[in-house]
């Protein structure tokens, strides 16, 4: 296995959810942290919460991967003992709305493409260049089902997800002959903010989603990712889908009465 002690783990969107889950779990392997988020109280409550816990250090940052310029500025301008990341979680990611697509709000739109896809690709273009001229790295992607199956009024949010998923791939073809690796988690349903956010703060509408349902938690998502950094180096997982036991697709989940 890969030991994750004292490596640099980078990762995006740790202000809540899974970039939470996945930083602290990062955190009991020994790992030493960059964490970015929107929400600067919310990334400096983590960090201290980590470095109590864990006694690992953790440096955190406001950013919005939406914005080229900040990220590139972001990268650059790390410290130099922080500089060399083996690790980046490109979770950073969001939805806004549920509506048909000719009804649809193109600022919505334009939010879910910045973050999930634009966001992603400025990261990984800032962080990639250093993984392989030091001939170590990992890209992991927090992807979704949605990437996989598309679901009715998820048009925009789907073709986001499906992009991560060809972006995943293409870069794993662009590394082949390198010693970096590229992954996919790509999770079903998560009791997360997600739904808060995809509904504008209507807490109602976003708990019925998940009514009847155990879905799964942050946690579980952040242990899969982990999972996937301490593959031996010959060992790369590619894609991995994880569900609720009573999710079987997108659109079929059992839910208790």
């Amino acid at each position: 296995m890969t030991t994750l002690r004292d490596r640099i783990v980078f990762i995006t969107g740790a202000s809540s959810g899974i970039g939470r889950s996945c930083a602290k779990a990062f955190a009991r392997e020994g790992s030493r942290l960059l964490v970015c988020g929107r929400r600067a109280g919310r990334l400096e409550s983590l960090a201290a919460e980590i470095t109590s816990e864990c006694g690992v250090p953790v440096h955190a940052f406001p950013l919005d991967v939406r914005d080229r310029t900040a990220v590139e500025a972001a990268v650059a301008g790390l410290p130099p003992e922080w500089a060399a990341v083996d690790v980046l979680v490109n979770n950073a990611g969001l939805s806004r709305g549920l509506d048909k697509l000719h009804e649809g709000l193109v600022s919505d739109w334009e939010e879910m493409i910045d973050t999930n896809v634009k966001g992603l690709l400025y990261v990984s273009r800032a962080v990639v260049p250093g993984m392989v001229a030091r001939g170590r790295g990992h890209v992991i992607n927090i992807g979704s089902i949605a990437g996989h199956e598309v679901y009715p009024n998820g048009n925009v949010y789907c073709a986001t997800k499906f992009a991560v998923q060809a972006l995943s791939r293409g870069l794993r073809m662009d590394l082949v002959a390198t010693p970096v690796r590229v992954s996919s988690v790509d999770p079903g349903m998560v009791e997360t903010e997600f739904s808060q956010v995809r509904f504008h703060g209507d807490e109602a509408r976003a708990a019925g989603v998940y009514k009847g349902i155990s879905a799964l938690t942050p946690d579980d998502v952040a242990e899969a990712v982990v999972f996937c950094a301490t593959r031996p180096p010959h060992v790369s997982i590619a894609e991995m889908i994880v569900m609720p036991t009573a999710q079987a697709s997108v659109m079929l989940a059992h839910r208790r009465s």
